[in-house]
């Protein structure tokens, strides 16, 4: 169940992330921009701090999407390496074929 639980955090994460692309980089740009005077800047800086941590692109993090496994993840398949040898293994990939697992 756990599992389930991390994928879903995952995608709420990205949904977040989406949610608040515009107004972060329309933040960013406001806080890094040299001719603005000090205390504009520093207001950007305290709102891009006031937003939602999860709306970062830093929280995301690569998981499979069958298992919700973080490490050894195939970015074109979106799975783990255990869940590509066990669908390999089951032969629901079209094209690959066991070879010595």
């Amino acid at each position: 169940m756990a599992k389930k639980a991390m994928i879903e955090r995952e995608k709420k994460r990205q949904r977040l992330v989406e949610k608040y692309a515009a107004k972060r980089a329309e933040l960013k740009e406001i806080a890094n921009d040299e001719s603005k005077p000090m205390e504009e800047r520093f207001k950007a800086r305290l709102k891009l701090a006031k937003l939602p941590r999860n709306s970062s692109p830093t929280r995301l993090h690569n998981r499979c999407q069958l298992t919700g496994r973080p490490h050894a993840y195939y970015r074109k398949l979106k799975i783990s390496r255990i869940a590509l040898r066990e669908l390999g293994s089951a032969g629901q990939i079209p094209g690959m074929v066991k070879s010595s697992w």
